[in-house]
């Protein structure tokens, strides 16, 4: 019996169109160069038939181990405790919120089925966004008066 590998999205609100910065494009059109290189170099034993993004030099499959692994050796080199590689998510979210987002965009981001759940998850998370929002209230209380 075939094992199926690539499977359907978690949720139907996991399949979602979302906003990637203009670096993240680049990145991945020059990644995307790279895999045509070696599509041209390996030829026939390049599995065309997947077109995946994260993959082997081979276009094959890369085990999910490949990633943690990488992943931890990152946090390693970097000195860092060991992290579920769901972190980056969580860290996006609070650097999204931080940077200046609004709770919708980053729940649309995340793909929450309410802002609730990321409002519930994320907004108490930094002493930052509270410093910048307690400051802006400030500066526009003092415009009032001036």
């Amino acid at each position: 019996m075939k094992r199926r590998i690539i499977r359907c999205t978690k949720t139907d609100r996991s399949e979602r169109k979302i906003k990637i910065t203009t670096n993240l494009v680049n990145d991945i059109k020059f990644h995307r160069e790279w895999q045509e290189h070696n599509k041209g170099i390996l030829g026939d034993r390049y599995h065309h038939d997947l077109d995946l993004v994260l993959c082997r030099e081979d276009g094959n499959f890369m085990p999910k181990s490949s990633l943690f692994n990488a992943f931890s050796r990152i946090l390693q080199r970097c000195d860092l405790p060991s992290l579920p590689i769901h972190s980056l998510r969580h860290t996006c979210a609070v650097l999204l919120l931080e940077s200046g987002a609004d709770m919708k965009f980053v729940q649309e981001q995340l793909g929450h089925g309410s802002i609730q759940i990321t409002s519930d998850v994320y907004a108490h998370i930094s002493g930052k966004i509270q410093k910048s929002n307690i400051d802006r209230f400030e500066k526009f209380t003092e415009e009032i008066f001036e």
